[in-house]
């Protein structure tokens, strides 16, 4: 439920948030192919966008993706491996591209590909951590219920 709740969020921002210019359709399609063009300009023209829109391109597309990668991994343990998640963040990002582009609100860039794989595979990472820590309190659980302490 909570992952349909994230799909059906993503889904609203990626096509019809006011604040992101979604609500019409372009009068064209736009595109971006080559990579690192989008990032290379966001980090040079950071003053001119300002922290706002140069954040939200950069910043806003990893975590947009990070509850994906931390989601999916207890949704099915075939899906706890780094390469399953890498693979459907990314085969995900391709279909809201297009998506974006077939329907002209938003456009095709190769960078927000990038940067939402990196996304979901940082929320695998912290999916990781958290059952790493999961573990330790289990087992330092287990190991203090037998023994008395002075």
């Amino acid at each position: 439920m909570l992952f349909g709740c994230y799909l059906a969020g993503l889904v609203y921002f990626m096509f019809f948030a006011e604040s992101l210019g979604r609500t019409e359709a372009a009068g064209g399609y736009r595109y971006n192919l080559e990579p690192f063009l989008e990032i290379k300009r966001c980090i040079r023209h950071w003053d001119v966008l300002g922290p706002l829109n140069a954040g939200m391109n950069l910043f806003g597309n990893v975590a947009a993706f990070m509850p994906f990668g931390f989601i999916l991994p207890m949704l099915r343990f075939s899906n706890r491996r780094w390469y399953v998640i890498v693979l459907l963040s990314f085969l995900c990002s391709l279909c809201i591209e297009i998506l974006q582009l077939v329907s002209m609100r938003g456009s095709f860039d190769v960078d927000d590909l990038m940067l939402n794989t990196l996304g979901g595979f940082l929320g695998y990472l912290c999916f990781l951590v958290a059952v790493f820590f999961r573990w330790r309190i289990r087992r330092t659980e287990k190991g203090d219920r037998g023994t008395k302490r002075p």
